[in-house]
């Protein structure tokens, strides 16, 4: 069966927080994150998983019978690094794409668990990688504040998780710039390599 390719949202989609998209214990992948700025990968794995223990706790006690939900997908976090804190000097922040089954959300999450400071339903415009877009203050006691920039809501234009996080990676690689090839240096100025070198001396000698 041909592997189905998940909805690939813009840019204009992902900086307005509104993409169109064409069960278990929730988890996350480490091969997919990055030892980043700041912390190590030992309290990102920590952090993150308080992130999906708490939507996996909101998915089995607060949604149960909802129609929303998608029962071909369970909460995950996708692609979670470290990046630098909203302003500079401040705590550094895990980023990354959070799936469940009744919304898809790049996720800033702070290394700590922060209170609300009043900044829960209000927007920030905020960096993500090489882009900026405006993301939603949220909160609880489990998980500290987080804020959320929309992807898909509902979930219903994926058939499996798979695909879901297929397109999470898609979502991440728009917002994150390849690192730079690494550059061969040229040669000092009137250096010759050996062949070229040895070729020139052997016809000046012959010349008369």
């Amino acid at each position: 069966m041909a592997h189905q390719r998940g909805p690939s949202p813009s840019f204009d989609a992902l900086r307005t927080g509104q993409a169109s998209p064409a069960s278990g214990r929730g988890g996350f992948t480490p091969a997919l994150w990055e030892e980043g700025w700041g912390e190590g990968p030992a309290q990102l794995a920590a952090r993150v998983q308080s992130l999906v223990d708490f939507y996996h706790h909101v998915q089995t006690e607060r949604m149960v019978g909802i129609p929303l939900l998608n029962p071909a997908l369970s909460v995950e976090a996708v692609g979670f690094a470290w990046a630098g804190g909203a302003e500079e000097g401040s705590e550094p922040v895990a980023e990354g794409v959070l799936i469940t089954p009744w919304f898809m959300s790049l996720l800033r999450l702070p290394a700590a668990n922060l209170p609300h400071g009043n900044r829960v339903t209000r927007s920030f415009v905020r960096d993500f990688g090489s882009e900026r877009f405006d993301f939603i203050g949220a909160h609880d006691p489990a998980v500290g504040y987080h804020e959320t920039c929309a992807l898909f809501s509902p979930m219903n234009g994926f058939t499996s998780q798979d695909l879901a996080r297929e397109t999470a990676l898609a979502s991440l690689a728009l917002t994150r710039a390849a690192p730079p090839e690494p550059i061969t240096p040229l040669p000092a100025p009137g250096a010759l390599p050996a062949r070229r070198a040895f070729l020139l001396g052997r016809r000046g000698a012959l010349a008369p």
